[in-house]
């Protein structure tokens, strides 16, 4: 890959017919050196407390290693948690609703899309839980990217940058939970600038409705509030000529989502 001369997956794909591929999955390119390549599983003992038996992620996330100059080892993960679609397209079956029904077609919808949120939910959370339990190990800085197919804020997700522990002091938790929170690049980015007007530009486009499905996330050593950070979020943007300005020589095989894109700087 132009550019990239490091790359690393933990998975392989489905093949359906020759170059025709189901169920993808997601990889990591770097400037610089993988050092390390793992896969991320779930805890088996936390997922049994959500009343979960054999969790497994709907993708396999991945954590690369890699020596990032002036930072060193930092650990990276890549991410595409369960998507929106229905959890099921099967029809209810007859002894819950009566089937080929409007009743059955609508109540099936509602729960399908509801067990599709709470996958993407768990999946975010047994994942952060790894991610806590690496950063106490390793103590070194971390970011989490990828498509997380739902906005931050929705309830399935906002615990991946939630910073609060209930009876625990302000101070405390300033002190004491820092060191483990993630934080949106995006949010990074624009308390280090004056345009507090900007706009986050939408990563998906589906009709007329736009949204942010897609995210990196950053801990507190890219965060330039944090005394002893190394960097900050100098630059962020998102690529969408693929979207909303497409050729179809250059971008037929393109991704249906807009790329997000930060520029980390060595703070003085």
């Amino acid at each position: 890959m132009r550019g990239y001369p490091y790359y690393a997956v933990v998975d392989t794909p489905t093949i359906i017919d020759d170059f025709i591929y189901r169920s993808p999955v997601v990889a990591i390119a770097s400037k610089f050196p993988i050092v390390e390549i793992a896969s991320v599983s779930a805890d088996q003992q936390a997922a049994s407390l959500l009343g979960l038996s054999e969790f497994h992620f709907s993708r396999q996330p991945l954590r690369a290693t890699i020596d990032i100059p002036h930072i060193g080892l930092t650990d990276c993960y890549v991410t595409h948690f369960k998507s929106k679609r229905s959890l099921f397209d099967d029809p209810l079956p007859d002894t819950i609703v009566p089937s080929e029904t409007a009743l059955s077609r609508f109540a099936g919808q509602r729960l399908g899309s509801w067990g599709s949120a709470m996958l993407r939910g768990t999946e975010a959370n047994l994942l952060l839980l790894a991610i806590l339990k690496q950063r106490e190990s390793s103590t070194r800085p971390m970011l989490l990217m990828g498509d997380f197919n739902d906005e931050l804020s929705s309830s399935c997700l906002e615990q991946l940058i939630a910073g609060n522990v209930f009876g625990m002091s302000d101070s405390d938790i300033k002190r004491l939970i820092g060191y483990y929170r993630l934080y949106d690049s995006w949010d990074l980015f624009t308390q280090n600038t004056e345009q507090v007007s900007l706009l986050r530009s939408p990563t998906h486009y589906f009709g007329s409705k736009t949204s942010v499905l897609d995210y990196i996330l950053l801990s507190q050593e890219f965060n330039a509030q944090y005394l002893g950070s190394l960097f900050e979020v100098s630059d962020y943007h998102t690529e969408d000529k693929h979207l909303i300005n497409s050729s179809f020589d250059e971008d037929g095989y393109s991704t249906d989502h807009a790329i997000p894109c930060v520029t980390l700087s060595l703070r003085n």
